[in-house]
Parts: structure tokens; C-alpha cells; sequence
């Protein structure tokens, strides 16, 4: 068995149905123990992310504003996985893999709330004086447990410099301008290292500022040229949402039984997708809601949250509507962000579809990558001290300026492979740390209900 071949046999069983069980099924308990919260309270969370906030008070913490906390973590949500990740699962487990993706970002909100909620609670400032939080340090100060802290942080580099980070965004990024605008590969490496270069190198705060203009401009822009498609097909959305349910439940009925797409081949795409896009569960957002100035761990939790809804239930569902829609899933030569491509270009019948597929996935994907460098470099201080933030970017900075050379089957695996790993830790703190998540969450709207509601963040 060579080398690929047994990469490829890791990743199929860590992201087999233990992982995907235990992902939906920590969401699914966390949902329950706190009474649908994410459907409750989330115009209550919306309300927190878009009202102007009040002065928090000399008792917060923190480096960034809520919503520029939440922007981070869009930043490194919201990439490729939206675009290219739908595809993915549709082309793989047919049009009932969008069902199977809500079912994943719904339970995944609780899970989003929760690492949110402990990551702030938890958080600590390093000797730089920045904020340092995420489950590396909800697992040491509250599951007790270091050995479980390091491993999350050793994955979390992993994945920073291997995978969802830096090669596949580079390559989605270089790929997509020399097909749509025919720019060289070497001068979109070029360009692109110096942007990540000024960005990462100013820290969290470039970083968050970065991502709070660009994150809302690209989502909307998507979102915008999703909705222009869905317009101009107004009269299929109906036909398209029933096969989309029939597909999730029957796809036998659905397809004649001729594709060889079952019920299972279904779930798994949709809800491994939907994982992979929304990171919930994953321990990558919770690193930025860390940095949030604010004194309620509760507030900051309700945020975050939204960033699952945003990711997957808007964005998704848009690109996975189109897909369906325009019928490109079905065809055999088309995959990927080419296959996201024509469907725009079908729905809107001329070229403009293209450009905004591919305008889209330049944002999206740079974006994720200098929120990876900050997940990568709070692990980095988290094993070995601020000593090792600069050596951090410096490498990061130079795995960016080869990854539009890099061929990716190989690393795509190892991605994965770090990836699903990355998980474990942090749902076994999430599980073990539940009755706090309770506590502070009840004690909140207590207090709440009562009229004594802490003042809110400033933005």
C-alpha cells in the first residue's frame, strides 16, 4: 500500500461515524440540555450582533470588539468549504446532502454557543498582554486535563500549516485567477504572500479589522449573486427544495435507484461538509471569541453562534439551492469550485456567473487564511510561549508563498486527517464541561429577567 492509500484509509475512519456520531451527537445533547437555545434565543443573538452596543464597563476584557471576534472567526469559516465543500457533498451524496448539512449547522449552533461561552470564561492573557482562550486552555484550567490541551494545540498548528489554512486557499485562490482573469500563478503568489505578509504580521488586530471589512462585503456580495440566480428561477425553488427533502429521506425515489446515492452516502457527505464548512465542534472559532471585549462569556457565546446560522444555513444553503437548481451536479465532468462555477453561469445565462463564483472565492479563501494564521499562532503561544508567535508567521507567511505550487492530494489527506483529529479533545472538553455551560447560561437570564443585564460591549 503506498503512501496515498494509507492516507486515505486514516481519513476515512477518523472521519467515519464515530467522529461524525460524536460531533452531531454532543450538539444534539447540548441542544437538548439547553432547551432549543439556538431557536430561542437567536434573534436575541442576532440583536447582539447587529444593534450598536453600550460601553462595557472597566470589568471587560479584551483585545477586539464581539463583532470583530465574530468577523475572525467568519473569516476562517467562511472559505472554500462553501463553495467548493457543497459541491463536494452534493456531487458525492446528491441533493439530500444539503438537508443533511442544516441538520449539522442546527445541532452545531449549540455546539458553537458552548465553545464560545467556555473559551471566554476560560481565557487568560499571555505575556504580551494579548488575550489567549480557545480549548487548549478550557481543557487545562477547567476539564483539568493539560495532556488533552496540548494534543488540541499540536492538531490546531497541523491544520493551520497543512491544510484548511494555508494550501488549499492559496491553490483555490491562484487556480481561480488564471482561469477567470488569466493571471500568472507566480504573480497571485507574489501579491498574495505580501498581503498576508502586512495583515498577519500587525497581529489580532489588523487581523479582526481585516476581517471586519472584508467578511460582511464578500458574504453579502455572494449571498447578492446567489439570490440574483434563485430570482431568475424563481419557478424551480419549489421543485427544488421537495427534491432536496425527497433526496435526504429516499433518494431511491427520488433518482430511480440508478445513481447508486443511498440515504447513508447522503447523511455522511451532507453532515461531514457541513462540519467541515461551519467548524462547529472543530475548536477553531472558539480561539477568536476569546478576544472579544466583553465581561459575559453568556453574550459572546450567543454571538458566536451565529456564525454556524450565517455559514451554513445562509451561504450554504444558497450555493447548494443553485447547484441543485441548475441541474450541474449531474454532470460527470464537472466538480469542485468549476462545478459551483457553471452553475452560476447556467443560472444567470452569460459569463457574469463565473466572475462572481470566482470573486467570491478569493475573498472567502483569504480570509480564512489569515484567521488560520491567528488560530495557529494562539496554539503556538499556547505550547511554547510568545517566543514562538514570530517564527510561527514567518513559516506560515512562507507555506503561503509555495502554495500556489503545491500539488494537493497528499496534503488535502493530511489536512483532513489533522483536522477530524483536531475535534476530539474538544468535544470531550465540551461533554465534560457541559454543567458549566449550563450554569453560566441559566445564571445568565436569570439575571437578565430580573433587570440587572450586565451593559453590553462597545464595537
Amino acid at each position: 500500500m503506498d503512501v496515498l492509500h494509507l492516507l486515505d484509509s486514516i481519513d476515512s475512519f477518523v472521519w467515519g461515524p464515530p467522529l461524525l456520531t460524536l460531533l452531531v451527537g454532543t450538539g444534539a445533547y447540548l441542544t437538548l440540555r439547553l432547551g432549543l437555545l439556538q431557536v430561542i434565543r437567536l434573534p436575541l443573538a442576532l440583536k447582539y450582533v447587529f444593534r450598536p452596543e453600550k460601553n462595557p464597563g472597566p470589568d471587560a476584557q479584551g483585545d477586539v470588539s464581539p463583532f470583530a471576534s465574530l468577523c475572525t472567526a467568519l473569516s476562517a469559516t467562511i472559505g472554500t468549504g462553501n463553495i467548493v465543500g457543497v459541491a463536494t457533498a452534493i456531487k458525492a451524496g446528491g441533493p439530500g446532502a444539503l438537508f443533511w448539512m442544516w441538520i449539522a449547522a442546527f445541532f452545531g449552533m449549540a455546539t458553537k454557543y458552548a465553545e464560545a461561552l467556555l473559551a471566554v470564561k476560560y481565557r487568560t492573557v499571555d505575556a504580551n498582554g494579548q488575550m489567549s482562550g480557545g480549548p487548549m486552555y478550557y481543557l487545562e484550567r477547567g476539564l483539568n486535563n493539560r495532556f488533552l490541551a496540548r494534543m488540541f494545540a499540536v492538531f490546531g498548528i497541523g491544520v493551520a500549516f497543512l491544510g484548511i489554512g494555508t494550501f488549499p486557499q492559496v491553490n483555490a485562490i491562484a487556480d481561480a485567477s488564471v482561469a477567470t482573469f488569466g493571471i500568472p500563478k507566480i504573480a497571485v503568489a507574489v501579491v498574495l504572500t505580501l498581503l498576508v505578509a502586512g495583515v498577519t504580521l500587525g497581529g489580532i488586530g489588523r487581523i479582526s479589522e481585516t476581517a471586519k471589512r472584508i467578511v460582511p462585503f464578500a458574504a453579502v456580495f455572494y449571498v447578492l449573486a446567489s439570490l440574483l440566480v434563485l430570482l431568475c428561477n424563481a419557478e424551480k425553488i419549489p421543485g427544488t427544495i421537495s427534491l432536496v427533502l425527497q433526496a435526504a429521506f429516499s433518494p431511491e425515489a427520488a433518482f430511480g435507484g440508478t445513481l447508486g446515492i443511498t440515504m447513508m452516502l447522503a447523511m455522511r457527505n451532507g453532515v461531514a461538509r457541513g462540519v467541515f464548512s461551519n467548524e462547529s465542534g472543530l475548536g477553531s472559532a472558539p480561539i477568536a471569541a476569546a478576544a472579544a471585549r466583553t465581561n459575559s462569556c453568556v453574550r459572546q457565546g450567543l454571538i458566536a453562534m451565529t456564525g454556524t446560522f450565517f455559514d451554513t444555513i445562509i451561504i450554504c444553503t444558497m450555493t447548494g439551492l443553485v447547484l441543485v437548481m441548475t441541474d450541474v451536479w449531474n454532470d460527470p465532468s464537472l466538480a469542485g469550485a468549476a462545478m459551483t462555477s457553471q452553475a452560476f453561469t447556467v443560472g444567470l445565462g452569460s459569463q457574469m456567473g463565473q466572475y462572481a463564483v470566482t470573486i467570491g472565492l478569493i475573498f472567502f479563501a483569504f480570509t480564512t487564511i489569515i484567521g488560520w494564521n491567528y488560530y495557529g499562532e494562539r496554539c503556538t503561544e499556547y505550547l511554547v510561549g510568545v517566543k514562538g508567535i514570530l517564527p510561527f508567521k514567518m513559516i506560515y507567511i512562507l507555506l503561503v508563498a509555495g502554495g500556489a505550487f503545491i500539488k494537493l492530494e497528499t496534503i488535502w489527506l493530511l489536512a483532513d486527517i489533522v483536522n477530524g483529529l483536531m475535534a476530539i479533545p474538544n468535544l470531550v472538553g465540551l461533554l465534560g464541561l457541559s454543567g458549566v455551560v449550563i450554569a453560566e447560561t441559566r445564571a445568565y437570564f436569570e439575571e437578565r429577567a430580573a433587570g440587572r443585564e450586565p451593559a453590553l460591549a462597545t464595537d
